[in-house]
């Protein structure tokens, strides 16, 4: 006969378990703690911030759902509306909003992939599966749980909640892109959290930041960048 959780006993391993779970949901110590050692994971390698993620919910008793992974509409809707839309967005973003910024019409710092067939397809891996899903899940599934937790689920809450996860997400992208890294990823992090919060679901923004991330390594590799940067501002 199993003992409901808040009948056992302190020493036993299941109350115990129920501790560790409890505070990891928090924001003590524990809870905090556990918050920078996920936010810090992908400085060691990516996706290790995405896994860090999921084992926490699983030691914290966390429901996927919490998280985002709730099952989509439909997955024909999501690839139907995801594949373009992220098309769209990057080369949105390239012809408009980056000479805006007055970035640079190439991205030196990826500018290797030009013309590299092995070193785009493995980038194409990298985007797909540390981008796409890896970075949706640390700054959409993730971070918008723990500030629910936080803020709550009112309407002021979310914008705050698009709002500062953008910011980090921007912010995430100095080390290899420097200034202009940060304000695309500051945008589209604008995007991405809106479409999360407003679906509900996280397969809906993978979707779009895979497709962005893999027009952006088309771009890269067919040497169109210049092209699309002045298709508008000369």
């Amino acid at each position: 006969m199993s003992v409901p959780p808040h009948q056992r006993d302190v020493g036993t391993p299941g109350a115990v378990s129920d501790q560790v779970a409890k505070q990891l949901r928090g924001f003590g110590l524990l809870g905090l703690l556990s918050l920078a050692v996920i936010l810090s994971g992908n400085l060691i390698v990516a996706p290790l911030s995405a896994l860090l993620v999921l084992v926490w919910a699983r030691v914290s008793q966390t429901p996927w759902r919490s998280l985002g992974f709730t099952p989509p509409r439909s997955w024909i809707r999501t690839f139907a509306i995801g594949v373009p839309f992220g098309i769209a967005l990057k080369l949105g973003m390239k012809a408009v909003v980056m000479p805006l910024f007055g970035a640079p019409a190439v991205n030196q710092h990826y500018h290797y992939l030009a013309g590299n067939a092995p070193a785009a397809l493995g980038m194409l891996f990298t985007v797909i599966v540390s981008a796409g899903v890896g970075e949706e899940i640390l700054f959409r599934g993730f971070l918008f749980e723990r500030l629910r937790k936080l803020l709550g689920a009112s309407g002021v809450a979310a914008v705050v909640t698009v709002l500062l996860t953008s910011g980090l997400f921007a912010v995430a992208h100095f080390r290899d892109q420097r200034l202009p890294g940060v304000e695309q990823a500051a945008v589209a992090g604008l995007v991405y959290g809106t479409v999360y919060a407003v679906e509900g679901s996280l397969w809906l923004p993978m979707v779009v930041h895979a497709a962005f991330d893999i027009t952006a390594v088309a771009l890269i590799y067919w040497q169109w960048e210049s092209a699309v940067a002045h298709l508008i501002f000369r």
